[in-house]
């Protein structure tokens, strides 16, 4: 089945800089674009944040980590990171990766229901 971990979050002074990371199983994972989302709120819709195309690697932001956010993937080892910097405090909250369709035009949508246990981000000085 599907599997998904999260790894990376911790607390950070606003400013700082975290290395999220997602370790997936289950899937061909060279097959699917991947993405990573947060939600801030047990009771919200998750948000997407970035995405990073399968084959060449393309990667689309959200307007809010633009510039401050970097998605990187490695297919030999089913993984992908998130490279977070200059955190705000709008930014903490709990982050999750998962495998997505669209694309940078019509945009993204999960492609698996299940999802990790997510990482959570907190930024306090």
């Amino acid at each position: 089945q599907v599997q998904l971990v999260e790894s990376g979050g911790g607390l950070v002074q606003p400013g700082g800089a975290l290395r999220l990371s997602c370790v997936a199983s289950g899937f061909t994972f060279g097959d699917y674009a991947m993405a990573w989302y947060r939600q801030a709120d047990p009771g919200k819709e998750r948000e997407w944040v970035a995405a990073i195309t399968t084959l060449s690697g393309t990667t689309d932001y959200a307007v809010s980590v633009k510039g401050r956010f970097t998605i990187s993937r490695v297919n030999s080892e089913n993984t992908v990171d998130l490279q977070m910097a200059n955190l705000k405090p709008e930014d903490p909250t709990v982050y999750y990766c998962n495998a997505v369709r669209g694309n940078i035009i019509r945009g993204w949508s999960p492609q698996f229901g299940s999802w990790g246990q997510g990482t959570q981000v907190t930024i306090s000085s």
